[in-house]
């Protein structure tokens, strides 16, 4: 048989380095505080030796996990791939590991991955929108963990946020469509139900119709998924009403492709016979043809965002803010003023 192997030690590590087992330590968890060379030398000897450091003895002394855990309804929609990806880059930076749930947009499995998160330690969740019951809340306090609503803001809401007023931005949205001339709307949503941002766009489409004089109740309302087909089907029904919408405003970019794609399919030419917006901004967006008016929003510095102040929630340097992303409308050539009536 051959000679075991010793696992490599922290102490190893110092030895090969020619310094003391403390500088090792700073390198590996503070390396802004170790000049360069001193830094490379330390990190060569990692490398060489195989060393990985005690992470149960870290999770230990610190009586923390490291870990931040995410809850996001979905990872087939890519309006979460930014602002997780710029989320994650931020906490790596911190020393924190991510970890991803997808509730499916199903409340009671968001609760069971809530529920294993913190029993595997977790030391802060990232939940995506308000809506939740309560005890959830009370359960995370209970448990002392520190929860962050994303991609939602509310100026009086009680839970700390950083995200974005849905209700405002598609409000603004609606406010251009209504400049154009359009009267007869209709909208492409996500499911409401358990879903504030869908339910916020729809009212911030309501509430600009109320304010520029026209009746919220005509509003032409589809809920589906977010999905390219169903927002394809969605848009074939409404082109068969009579008198059908001059535009059509879409939950995110995600509908309005699908909408964009069965227009081309029906020969109805957008924006010449029919408008389309979107909401997000994602790189579809610009891709699709004619590329979508929508509503610009900067995922990555809400990702950026939301990891700073989650990991200053975790260790106790924040009780808590919330930080409002302001979004901005894009205009492309998806919107025009709708057709002359005969």
């Amino acid at each position: 048989m051959g000679k075991n192997r010793s696992v490599p030690t922290l102490n190893d590590v110092a030895k090969a380095a020619g310094v003391s087992t403390a500088t090792v330590s700073r390198c590996l968890n503070s390396p802004d505080q170790v000049i360069e060379a001193t830094r490379q030398r330390v990190m060569q000897a990692v490398e060489s030796l195989g060393y990985t450091p005690n992470f149960a003895a870290r999770v230990m002394a610190a009586k923390r996990s490291y870990t931040i855990g995410a809850i996001i309804p979905t990872m087939d929609n890519a309006i979460f791939a930014r602002g997780l990806q710029e989320f994650q880059d931020q906490l790596r930076e911190s020393g924190y590991t991510l970890l991803v749930s997808s509730s499916a947009y199903d409340p009671e499995v968001e609760w069971e991955q809530i529920r294993a998160l913190v029993a595997r330690g977790a030391d802060g969740l990232l939940l995506i929108g308000y809506a939740r019951d309560a005890e959830i809340y009370s359960y995370l306090e209970r448990h002392q963990v520190p929860s962050l609503v994303a991609w939602s803001y509310d100026p009086e809401a009680h839970r700390p946020s950083v995200g974005f007023d849905n209700l405002n931005a598609m409000g603004k949205l609606a406010q251009a469509v209504i400049s154009a001339g359009h009267q007869r709307i209709a909208m492409i949503s996500g499911q409401t139900l358990g879903n504030d941002r869908a339910q916020s766009r729809v009212d911030g489409v309501r509430q600009t119709m109320a304010e520029s004089g026209l009746d919220a109740n005509s509003l032409t309302l589809i809920e589906t998924d977010y999905e390219i087909e169903k927002g394809a089907e969605a848009f074939q029904q409404l082109m068969s009403l009579t008198p059908r919408p001059t535009v059509v405003m879409c939950g995110n970019d995600v509908l309005a492709a699908g909408a964009l794609r069965e227009a081309g399919r029906l020969g109805i030419k957008v924006p010449e016979q029919v408008s389309v917006t979107g909401f997000d901004d994602i790189e579809l967006a610009e891709i699709v043809s004619p590329a979508l008016t929508t509503v610009h929003v900067p995922h990555r510095e809400m990702g950026r965002k939301a990891a700073r102040e989650l990991t200053a929630m975790v260790e106790g340097n924040s009780d808590g803010r919330s930080i409002c992303i302001n979004t901005r409308l894009v205009n492309r050539c998806s919107l025009a003023r709708p057709p002359r009536q005969p």
